[in-house]
């Protein structure tokens, strides 16, 4: 389909077993079970989930997957194929304060399900995955998901409906009080819950989801994703400022979330810092759901455009864009994409392209041409082909 040196996604199986062997170098047993969780890439909704909003997610092919084996007693370690350091305590340490760097993602989500009620043991713990870390592609979504899955499996848990519920919500806690991310439970949510083929329309106000059939390849298009290789960071304090400033728009409105909020409501508004805020979230939870029914109409244009709209809100509005993202959502218009726009929780990461097939190859060389006039650090690109959710692998 392309020439271009994709970010590939790796074979499941192989990756399997390469954590596989990992585990017995690491602690010379085999694991118990082995669990699998998508990366993630919203192709439209930014900042809406922890404003009880909506949201038009999917799974990556690219995931992370948990060698995981209990132990008897009571001690913890953890390990990463892709880390230097590692961890071991016990499973009275693992909560809030007692864990840090990348392992309080691990811990955290083996402490919220043990609070869950989850007769969580010791354990030993390998990870591994292909998720671009700091692309803004949720690599620690997919790093809890697949410890709660793995988890899951080792105590004979049936990853049900409900139980897929509950380890979202124990991911959530993992992530906010653990790790200390001010996340709001969009990556989570897709990761467990995706379908191979679809996007997923998450409401945030009741938690609702459905299914968005997104079939690009017989659409004669791809989605591409452009990591600009700027560190994507969500415990640097933006990210919290900008969840700050939505909660005081809607506290001073005199509403439950912002999600009740109308583009008249908005004058009423004291800060125009604040007004800018609130007035993104209000229009991109309508580009959303514009967006659903785009797709379902097979719009792609309609698509499209939404998608512009959407970056122009983070640039101006929310004021989440870097000159990176904006250069790579520009040129790849310019060079014959749908649309574009940046993709995640911003202030770095990712951008999203809808580029039609015989475009790609000259998308991506646009892209790293400007790149490279601009003095950027070479970004780096990956098609994003919605997969299925987390779940034990073989």
């Amino acid at each position: 389909m392309s020439d271009t040196a994709f970010v590939r996604p790796g074979v499941p199986a192989e990756l399997a077993d390469a954590v596989r062997a990992g585990f017995v170098e690491a602690y010379g047993a085999q694991p118990t079970v082995i669990g699998r969780a998508p990366g993630r890439v919203n192709l439209i909704g930014e900042h809406t989930d922890y404003n009880r909003g909506l949201v038009l997610p999917l799974a990556l092919p690219h995931a992370t997957y948990a060698a995981v084996a209990p132990r008897t007693d009571g001690r913890v370690r953890i390990a990463s194929a892709e880390e230097q350091s590692d961890w071991s305590g016990t499973v009275d340490a693992l909560g809030p304060g007692h864990v840090e760097g990348w392992a309080t993602y691990v811990a955290g989500v083996l402490w919220a399900m043990r609070e869950d009620g989850f007769d969580v043991p010791g354990m030993d713990v390998l990870v591994h995955g292909t998720v671009p870390y700091g692309a803004g592609l949720s690599s620690s979504a997919a790093l809890e998901c697949s410890v709660a899955v793995a988890t899951c499996g080792v105590l004979g848990v049936e990853a049900t409906a409900e139980v897929r519920r509950r380890l979202i919500d124990a991911c959530i806690r993992a992530e906010t009080e653990v790790a200390g991310a001010p996340t709001g439970g969009m990556d989570q949510t897709i990761s467990l819950l995706a379908t191979a083929g679809a996007a997923l329309l998450i409401d945030f106000d009741d938690h609702s989801s459905r299914e968005v059939p997104l079939v690009l390849e017989p659409a004669g298009l791809a989605l591409l994703v452009t990591d600009t290789r700027v560190s994507h960071a969500l415990v640097d304090g933006g990210y919290a400022a900008r969840r700050a400033d939505c909660e005081t728009a809607a506290a001073e409105l005199g509403l439950t979330s912002l999600r009740q909020a109308t583009l008249a409501d908005l004058d009423r508004l004291s800060d125009e810092r604040v007004r800018r805020r609130a007035k993104h979230v209000v229009t991109e939870n309508d580009r959303v759901t514009a967006a659903g029914e785009a797709l379902a109409a097979g719009d792609w244009a309609a698509v499209g455009t939404l998608m512009r709209d959407s970056h122009v809100s983070m640039r101006d509005d929310f004021e989440i864009s870097c000159d990176e993202l904006d250069v790579a959502v520009t040129t790849a218009v310019e060079a014959g994409a749908i649309g574009a726009r940046m993709t995640g929780g911003g202030f770095g990461g990712s951008a999203i392209a809808l580029v039609p097939l015989d475009r790609l190859d000259a998308v991506v060389q646009a892209i790293d041409l400007a790149f490279a006039g601009a003095a950027f650090r070479a970004p780096q690109h990956l098609l994003a082909e919605p997969g299925p959710a987390a779940g034990l692998a073989t």
